[in-house]
């Protein structure tokens, strides 16, 4: 009986020891599943990576996109600037075409008054107008200095741009089209008609 049960302490105690063993294949096995699932995390990893590297694209695009537009409202900034100066420019300019346009119909009076004089310097009315002429020349050069010029084109081809025809006549030896009397100078300031001439075109 003694050796009986010795044996089966003996068989229990090999049984144990195949029983840890097992556990130990066991935890080995279970190591394995863990790397296993390592690498399926590795492979997220890689997927974070390559998603990644597509927010970083869509990002960079989105800056080259903001970037252009910053670059577009600067140039329309710049011309605008450009348009709105040489628009203040062409004001500047012309600012004096008003003032110069009230004091045509004085120099017209002066020119009328001017033309009754006769060759005789000596009578009353000779002496009246000299004083008419001392303020008809100081007239005509202010409006010299500031780029005022007078349209006189008589004997020249009608020009719509320059000229306003009043008056049509039949001139014998004059070909049609040409402007043989001015009845009222136009005006010119710089480049620009503030008054075209009134004239009298040969038919």
């Amino acid at each position: 009986m003694d050796k009986e049960k010795k044996y089966e302490k003996h068989e229990d105690k090999h049984e144990k020891h195949y029983d840890k063993h097992g556990k130990h294949h066991d935890k080995h096995d279970k190591k394995c599943d863990c790397h296993d699932k390592e690498c399926k995390c590795h492979d997220k990893h890689e997927k974070c990576e390559r998603h990644d590297d597509k927010k970083l694209e869509e990002a960079n695009r989105k800056i080259k996109e903001l970037e252009e537009e910053v670059l577009k409202a600067k140039a329309d900034n710049i011309n605008y600037r450009k348009r709105k100066d040489e628009e203040v420019s062409k004001m500047l300019e012309f600012a004096n075409e008003d003032i110069v346009k009230d004091i045509l119909p004085s120099i017209d009076n002066f020119e009328r008054a001017i033309n009754l004089d006769d060759d005789n310097l000596d009578d009353e009315l000779s002496k009246f107008l000299a004083g008419f002429k001392m303020i008809y020349c100081h007239l005509v050069e202010v409006l010299e200095k500031y780029d005022v010029k007078t349209i006189d084109d008589k004997g020249k081809l009608f020009d719509p741009k320059l000229h306003q025809a009043v008056l049509t006549e039949k001139v014998e030896g004059v070909e049609s089209g040409m402007v043989v009397e001015v009845m009222q100078k136009g005006y010119m300031l710089k480049d620009k008609v503030i008054r075209p001439a009134m004239v009298k075109v040969s038919e």
